[in-house]
């Protein structure tokens, strides 16, 4: 780890008492899309505006549909115009265009930095935090902060990528995770020292906790409902699995997967193999709806950071049966059923449970959203990064 780097170049405000007046603050994320980390910044970044917290928001490639969500906001948006995020935009292996466009990116990035000198500087995600950390320190920006929203197993094995996250990181003041597993992820990879890094969990607003009309599906079975791209780590195969034993056992669903992906053409032709009744309707942005309509959500994942889609089920009190990875457990311990990753027949006996004991499914629902109200609300959220930013800035360490 270096040392701090000097701030003379962006001078701190203090009031009348001494203590650091939190004015302005830069967000950086790839884009603006429908996933879970985009919905947090877009949070965040409202969340210190409305606390008088002069504050961009910078993509680092093109726009989205979560843009909407900033409108009339006061948050500033700022595309560095990079176009190629369709692999990690720093890869060895990457093409002299490739490369030659990043640097461009990369060259906005500072002299945007350069103008606006904002007094914190915090980056969403591996192909934006290991680059605005040299751009921080070439900017002499005071404080730099990189968010870690998942566990790191695409870096595995790829020792050009952990080089790389390592000079980054000995770059950058401070790291958040999104999950105690995602930090520990980061510790055994990274080598940071514990009093680098901090948890701050997803928040989610007053909206997510409202009740809504549930959406209009035909169908006269239960509803099971996964959000989640269809990737191949999200697990579905299992989950279309554990529904074909369902059917077998007497007790057929009707199993509603909102998110697209790769993988869509596989699971059609396998819901059509087990007969099954398999919606699949793509990115939707009427999530809240099909969750008021489940009688159970699920989340199949091999792998996870913090699901937002959990949390939303949770909001609304809807009873969840997911995989015990990464921090999932920290959110449904004692409120949710947990089941062992890739094991079909145990997903398939957790949502026997809900489905066949309606009562026991109300209590870990409820359950779930008074812990959720408690804790996973987005003032919390934001009120903790603030409080993570003025102690940096103080130049302290968090705890």
């Amino acid at each position: 780890m270096t040392g701090r780097r000097d701030t003379r170049a962006v001078p701190i405000p203090r009031n009348a008492a001494g203590d650091v007046e939190l004015s302005r603050v830069c967000l950086m994320i790839g884009q603006l899309g429908l996933g879970g980390a985009e919905k947090q910044v877009v949070m965040l970044a409202r969340g210190l505006v409305d606390r008088g917290i002069e504050t961009t928001l910078l993509l680092l490639s093109e726009r989205g549909p979560r843009e909407a969500e900033l409108s009339g906001s006061g948050v500033r948006i700022v595309s560095l115009g990079y176009r190629g995020l369709t692999r990690p935009w720093i890869d060895l292996r990457g093409s002299l265009k490739d490369t030659a466009a990043a640097m461009r990116a990369l060259g906005r990035l500072m002299t945007h930095l350069r103008r606006t000198r904002p007094q914190v500087f915090h980056a969403y995600l591996f192909h934006c935090y290991v680059a605005a950390a040299p751009a921080a320190r070439l900017a002499r920006i005071p404080v730099c902060v990189a968010g870690r929203r998942s566990l790191g197993t695409f870096k595995e094995g790829r020792r050009g990528l952990l080089a790389v996250e390592r000079v980054a990181t000995g770059m950058t003041d401070f790291v958040v995770a999104n999950a105690h597993a995602v930090a520990e992820d980061a510790l055994r990879q990274e080598g940071l020292p514990r009093n680098k890094i901090a948890v701050i969990h997803n928040g989610m607003e007053e909206r997510d906790f409202r009740a809504v009309a549930p959406a209009d599906l035909a169908t006269d079975l239960p509803v099971v409902v996964c959000v989640a791209n269809l990737r191949a780590y999200k697990g579905h195969q299992y989950l279309l699995d554990a529904v074909g034993r369902l059917r077998q056992w007497g007790r057929p669903c009707t199993l509603v997967l909102i998110g697209d992906g790769p993988q869509r053409p596989h699971l059609q032709r396998q819901a059509d193999r087990l007969g099954i009744d398999v919606r699949l309707l793509g990115h939707r942005t009427d999530v809240g709806a099909f969750l008021a309509r489940a009688d159970v959500v699920v989340l199949p994942s091999l792998e996870e950071g913090l699901s937002n889609a959990v949390m939303e089920a949770m909001a609304i009190g809807r009873p969840v049966v997911a995989t015990a990875v990464g921090g999932t457990p920290e959110l449904l311990c004692d409120r949710g059923v947990l089941v062992p990753p890739a094991d079909p027949q145990a997903l398939a006996q957790g949502l026997h449970r809900m489905l066949t004991d309606r009562a026991a499914a109300a209590l870990l629902g409820k359950a779930a959203r008074e812990w959720a109200l408690e804790h996973l609300s987005a003032d919390t959220m934001v009120e903790r990064h603030i409080t993570l930013y003025r102690t940096l800035l103080e130049g302290g360490r968090a705890s």
